[in-house]
């Protein structure tokens, strides 16, 4: 076995060094899919790991009901394809960044506005920080496989494809960012 892979000798070190600094790591190559599979997705078109993204919004959002968890957890994992780029990555960052604004029935059957938390932004220890390697994605056209994503409470926020010294960067690009 060559030593001198990119896996080696660039994607582990990264890894690693993501462990250091806190992240959970888990290699993604051969993912199980399904509900009790390794990350939870049930197709390898979902982005958004839900199992984590629950856990974490039932977390931050102690005294929410349980229909206002669901409405965030469906408005974060929307299809915004139909969307620009710019337009979906600022409807998204709001999201993040101020909550999910929900509208429930409570108790007495009265309407009840909310805004469902996905991230602590004031206690990190309170966020599960995820890198997965190799992770499949499957899209609209292509299927690619992902170096690096890094997932807080289940919401894909970094994306690393790297490439050794002597590798075209053009093809980072062209064949998996892209």
């Amino acid at each position: 076995m060559n030593q001198y892979t990119e896996d080696n000798l660039v994607e582990q070190p990264a890894m690693e060094l993501l462990n250091s600094m806190g992240w959970d790591i888990m290699n993604c190559y051969e993912e199980k899919l399904g509900k009790d599979g390794t990350l939870g997705r049930e197709t390898s078109s979902e982005i958004v790991l839900v199992r984590y993204l629950r856990e974490a919004v039932k977390k931050l959002n102690p005294t929410a009901d349980i229909d206002a968890i669901d409405m965030a957890i469906e408005e974060i994992t929307k299809d915004r394809s139909s969307l620009s780029p710019v337009a979906a990555n600022k409807e998204m960052y709001k999201l993040i960044k101020d909550g999910v604004p929900v509208t429930y029935r409570d108790e007495y059957d009265e309407d009840v506005d909310g805004l469902i938390r996905v991230i602590d932004w004031k206690d990190s220890a309170n966020n599960t920080y995820l890198m997965t390697n190799q992770l499949w994605i499957t899209g609209s056209v292509y299927k690619r496989r992902a170096d690096i994503i890094g997932f807080i409470n289940g919401i894909p926020l970094v994306f690393m494809e790297l490439k050794a010294t002597h590798r075209n960067i053009e093809n980072a690009y062209n064949d998996n960012l892209r």
